[in-house]
């Protein structure tokens, strides 16, 4: 509770708003201008890809130290993907489109889009989707994972305006979009969504807004028992990996995805899964030993394998 409290107020502090860059092959289409919220593994990706189609993008993360690995990132992505021989020509300009503020209230009024992309922590969600609304975005949308939208948009004015926009890790390499509409999400801002999936050259698909949406309620499940069987000795984490990639042509095993995703944010996701349908989504013990160890994953360095 309290580092979500810690966290609420680092993401609500702040001062005046700034305006937004401007370039000659700006985006033509319907999202030129956009603000993202949280610079973690997922805000940094979904800042990549709009900056790469074109648009002006402002990214808010209060900590200056994740702000700094941040930009690093993003810097060391548009190396590697402009060294392939099919480079995109767009990427020279993605670093300089994104420009980069402390707090949600320093985000320009009107932007085209603005999504939030903190950690699945329902109070926090709540408190920068806020404020985000009062920047008075064309389209709001939070990347939450598994919280139902409808829960999100309980504290905001016009809840028919926010929609569930979730990606996937990695985002620029990851085709899908996920949309999820709640019951007061307007048709409206569902074309929107859409249309800005088309934008980012992502595939949408819609899902109504049952916890879990579509694809976390199947991928938790999998990744739940991966683990369960591992706490068991059935397999080794390299061979039940190997069984799905091999036995049912999954191009990655659930073990090695849930590093890529990040063991907190898998058991996170759970415990929200766990709260609407019951045990069979109780994280495992061994999940549970393993994030309190800080064995996170890949940006840890450590979880089911070994990323140092």
């Amino acid at each position: 509770m309290q580092q979500t409290e810690a966290m609420v107020t680092a993401f609500s502090d702040g001062a005046s708003s700034r305006g937004s860059a401007s370039g000659s092959d700006r985006a033509s289409g319907s999202f030129a201008t956009s603000g993202v919220i949280g610079a973690g593994t997922m805000g940094i990706g979904i800042a990549y890809v709009l900056a790469l189609s074109g648009a002006d993008v402002h990214l808010v993360e209060p900590d200056q130290d994740q702000a700094g690995r941040a930009r690093e990132a993003i810097v060391a992505r548009v190396h590697k993907a402009s060294a392939r021989a099919d480079a995109d020509a767009r990427l020279s300009r993605v670093a300089e489109r994104i420009n980069w503020i402390s707090a949600p209230v320093e985000l320009p009024v009107g932007l085209d889009v603005i999504i939030e992309a903190v950690p699945e922590q329902l109070e926090l969600k709540h408190s920068v989707l806020s404020l985000a609304e009062t920047r008075q975005p064309g389209l709001l949308g939070t990347n939450t994972s598994g919280i139902s939208i409808g829960a999100l948009a309980e504290r905001l004015h016009r809840p028919d305006r926010l929609v569930g926009l979730h990606f996937f890790n990695p985002v620029w390499a990851m085709r899908l979009l996920e949309v999820v509409r709640s019951s007061a999400t307007s048709d409206d801002v569902l074309d929107r969504a859409r249309s800005l999936a088309e934008q980012l050259g992502k595939e949408a698909i819609t899902v109504a807004d049952h916890p879990g949406f579509a694809t976390s309620r199947l991928g938790v499940m999998l990744g739940l028992e991966a683990i369960r069987m591992l706490e068991d000795g059935v397999a080794s984490a390299t061979d039940i990996d190997k069984a799905m990639e091999l036995g049912y042509r999954h191009p990655m095993g659930p073990l090695r995805l849930t590093d890529l995703v990040g063991l907190d944010v898998r058991l996170a996701i759970a415990g929200n899964l766990q709260q609407a349908y019951g045990d069979r989504f109780r994280p495992p013990q061994l999940l549970l030993d393993k994030v309190a160890a800080g064995e996170l994953g890949q940006k840890s360095g450590q979880g089911f394998y070994s990323w140092q």
